[in-house]
């Protein structure tokens, strides 16, 4: 492999990371529980953007169980972000070795 291959694949490389970094920021990913009475809005990093909670979900005798639809809430959207952010890599890798052969 000649170096301006490889110099051609760390741009290449590079242009992905960015684009991966701003594919995060612009991703939302939305988890609910308990038949939607929570959900969470995400964003690629993860960092909550919005919690709706239905109002028959809390019932002050039983926190826990609020507690619980949250996080589980917050657990199925970071799984979806998750397989979005996974799709869109795998899509921009197959760029990436398509151009070393």
């Amino acid at each position: 492999m000649k170096m301006k291959d490889i110099q051609k694949m760390m741009k290449q490389a590079q242009a992905m990371q960015s684009q991966i970094e701003a594919d995060m920021d612009s991703l939302e990913a939305e988890g609910s529980a308990g038949g939607g009475m929570v959900r969470i809005v995400i964003d690629g990093k993860k960092n909550v953007k919005s919690v709706s909670i239905q109002p028959d979900a809390v019932d002050p005798e039983d926190v826990e169980m609020l507690e619980d639809l949250i996080q589980a809430a917050f657990q199925d959207a970071a799984r979806q972000a998750d397989e979005a952010i996974s799709d869109r890599m795998g899509d921009m890798s197959g760029g990436l070795l398509g151009g070393m052969q």
